[in-house]
């Protein structure tokens, strides 16, 4: 009785939702390995005696290659199809899972690099294949409910990547660093074998096909909002990174343990919030995100990190200050990273979506690499309080590109 009741209601689900959970569930499998192997690394080779900067070289093309896939990735999607550069973002993954499963002694710096760099490139192109999709499997005008399906995917994405960090650690602990990647290596085969058999053939493949000189985006409209997201990512790790970690380590002398479990939770808490950012921002109300709503949450941003600076400059309650802070950071910073998720999906084109998404998204990774490079370079320099003001510079500068940004969805016909 369950099962025929199961099955009926399978049935029931139309083509559109199908394919969503299917590309939901192929990104979720892959966040998890992603934050798992992200923890995996760090504790590991920390154990075999890496320096903090050895163990952040380890990271660097993971980080370098996620810019060139999303620009490069979207062209793909739209020549060959978004199923087909998912799936090969999984069997990337799954060679770069299979690539570390060796003793210790192979596990060179420049070897380590290397398989984080087929990581990166798998990840930005289930990423991108993923975001792209969804704009394909909701009909034309229904803005509210494309803008619900971005956040539940955006959202549920960073809560597991969180997850996958606890994941890591337990694996770790559990069954040594071999074993646990082997273990998921195993486990996303197995979603790969799946992602091909249920997801379309010709999902994303645009009907005109587009030029390698297409990858830049010709619209003003996502030209600016690309440019307001590598601001507004670069803000975030600046000081999120690097400089926080080895500020809670140093300053208040909390162990790894502490300061990974803290970074973890607030993941999975600003993924919850990305969650939910529709019904924060007047889904409720019928209101759909405008560029004037993006503009006024990046200027609401913009303050956090200035208190947060201020309190340090004053010596007031510094641990505390930091502490609620970053919460509030948190909070607001999803709530726009949402809607900046939602703006793109709904500016770019039907028919070849994925090369408007590849090319934001080669901004989001470039937001990530200079913030990540910054963040090491002016904490050791200028101590955290100058990441911070940075930080809020970049915000603000996010803030006055999204001034530019349309007003409505209709009016970027004219862009």
């Amino acid at each position: 009785m369950g099962l025929s009741s199961l099955k009926a209601q399978s049935s029931s689900l139309s083509n559109q939702v199908k394919q969503y959970l299917v590309i939901t569930g192929n990104y979720w499998a892959f966040t998890l390995t992603d934050g798992a192997l992200r923890m995996l690394v760090v504790l590991y080779f920390h154990q075999l005696g890496y320096s903090p900067l050895n163990i952040a070289m380890l990271f660097l093309f993971y980080e370098v290659f996620g810019v060139v896939t999303n620009l490069v990735g979207g062209w793909l999607g739209a020549w060959l199809g978004l199923n087909k550069t998912m799936n090969f973002g999984l069997t990337l993954q799954v060679i770069a899972l299979a690539m570390l499963a060796v003793p210790s002694e192979y596990l060179t710096i420049v070897y380590v690099m290397t398989a984080q760099a087929l990581s990166g490139i798998a990840k930005d192109l289930n990423k991108m294949s993923a975001k792209s999709s969804i704009k394909l499997l909701i009909p034309d005008g229904a803005e509210g409910t494309l803008y619900q399906w971005v956040a539940i995917l955006t959202g549920s994405k960073n809560t597991l990547k969180g997850i996958g960090f606890f994941l890591g650690g337990v694996l770790l602990t559990l069954f040594g660093f071999q074993s646990a990647i082997i273990i998921m290596a195993v486990l996303l085969t197995f979603v790969w074998i799946m992602s091909l058999l249920l997801l379309k053939e010709d999902l994303g493949k645009a009907k005109n096909k587009p030029k390698f000189s297409d990858i830049f985006s010709k619209s003003q409209a996502i030209n600016i909002l690309s440019a307001a997201r590598l601001f507004l990512f670069g803000a975030r790790d600046v000081w999120f990174v690097v400089a926080l970690p080895v500020f809670l380590a140093t300053t208040f002398n909390w162990d790894h343990w502490w300061v990974g479990a803290f970074m973890a939770s607030w993941v999975i808490a600003y993924g919850i919030v990305q969650s939910f950012a529709p019904h924060i921002t007047g889904k409720k109300q019928g209101k759909v995100p405008s560029g004037r709503v993006a503009l006024l949450w990046a200027s609401y941003l913009s303050v956090i990190p200035v208190g947060i600076a201020l309190a340090l400059h004053f010596n007031f309650y510094i641990q505390a200050s930091i502490i609620v802070g970053l919460l509030i950071f948190g909070a607001i910073f999803a709530v726009n990273s949402s809607l900046h998720s939602y703006l793109i999906v709904s500016y770019a084109g039907s028919d070849g979506v994925s090369l408007d998404v590849g090319f934001y998204y080669m901004a989001n990774a470039m937001g990530r690499l200079i913030g990540t490079l910054l963040s090491g370079l002016l904490f050791q320099q200028y101590g955290f309080e100058a990441c911070l003001w940075l930080s809020a510079g970049f915000v603000a500068i996010a803030a006055v590109l999204s001034i530019k940004l349309p007003k409505s969805v209709n009016d970027i016909e004219s862009d």
